[in-house]
């Protein structure tokens, strides 16, 4: 086992990195009809630069991921929130849909490297005994710029302009390249011979095919609630850009409480393979009520509530268990 400081300066960097990129990209739900409002695009137009990000970071992660153990954590993070401030500052300026494109390809790029770094370092930088007690703070991270960054990037969008809204992601990166350059400089991931194993070996056994398809499912249905929810919440309910920041801050911070708690629910029930099925069942019936059911805002938040403490449970535990 680690000792305490040591943990700290090793955890602190990684659960930066998956912040970052999540506050990359969620910051588009609470301002995505601002956004099209003032590029003269349709919600519709405006939600696909989501869809071009992720694109871009799955794509580039099949490359990086080989390479990982060669690059190294640390210097993974670095590249990964250069790439990300630089597209963060191209979208931000984006005078067309065109350009606000091409910001959120690079953003990807940034995404793919320090979302690699971070789960990597998770199981690099700690041995056995640690590594799932760090995953549950990288995978918990994720929701912090929900719970802190959305507000902001909500009060920004209604007091001055989505534009400047963009400044909180970049907050979230700037710090992860300073916590990257802060990062200890030895890698713990054991040394391998040859080339890594690619896409196509990996997937060969079906425990691990079984997984990806499963993993890529849950995500996809996660990401496009996050995705268009603040777009709903607008349009349903009438309510401004701060509203939808707060809306989403509030249950997205079920998300943060689920994945602390997961370990502990984990042991009660004796195996992750449980967890992981009942929280993906669970989050596609919420989903499917959240959008066709609608007499109030009120009940529609304490069904997001809900949801994400099922995606919670879910993402931790399915973590793990890939990298068991």
């Amino acid at each position: 086992m680690l000792g305490r400081v040591r943990r700290s300066r090793r955890l602190v960097p990684l659960v930066l990195a998956t912040t970052a990129t999540q506050a990359s990209i969620v910051v588009l739900a609470p301002i995505i009809v601002a956004v099209g409002h003032d590029l003269h695009q349709s919600v519709s137009a405006i939600g696909q630069a989501r869809t071009l990000l992720a694109g871009t970071a799955a794509l580039a992660s099949l490359r990086i991921g080989r390479s990982i153990d060669r690059l190294g954590v640390r210097p993974a993070i670095l590249r990964g929130a250069l790439l990300a401030l630089a597209g963060l500052a191209l979208t931000a300026a984006a005078p067309n849909l065109g350009v606000f494109y091409a910001g959120h390809a690079l953003v990807g790029l940034g995404v793919a490297f320090l979302l690699s770094a971070g789960f990597a370092g998770a199981g690099a930088w700690f041995d056995a005994g640690d590594s799932a007690w760090a995953l549950g703070f990288v995978v918990g991270s994720q929701s912090i710029p929900w719970v802190l960054g959305n507000p902001l990037v909500g009060l920004l969008t209604d007091a001055v302009s989505w534009r400047l809204a963009y400044a909180v992601p970049g907050a979230f990166v700037l710090a992860a390249l300073v916590a990257g350059f802060l990062a200890p400089r030895e890698r713990r991931a054991p040394a391998t011979e040859g080339e890594p194993a690619g896409v196509g070996q990996v997937l060969a056994d079906p425990s691990a095919r079984r997984w990806a398809i499963a993993e890529l499912v849950a995500y996809s249905v996660w990401t496009a609630e996050l995705t268009y929810l603040g777009a709903f919440y607008i349009k349903q309910y009438g309510v401004g850009e701060s509203v939808v920041g707060l809306l989403l801050a509030a249950g997205s911070s079920a998300f943060l409480i689920a994945t602390l708690s997961t370990d502990r629910i984990v042991r009660r029930v004796g195996a992750r393979r449980p967890v992981v099925v009942a929280g993906a069942l669970a989050m596609g019936g919420f989903a499917a009520v959240i959008f066709n059911v609608t007499p109030s805002v009120g009940f529609t938040v304490v069904l997001f509530f809900v949801m994400a403490l099922c995606g919670g449970l879910r993402a931790t535990s399915s973590s793990a268990l890939a990298l068991s």
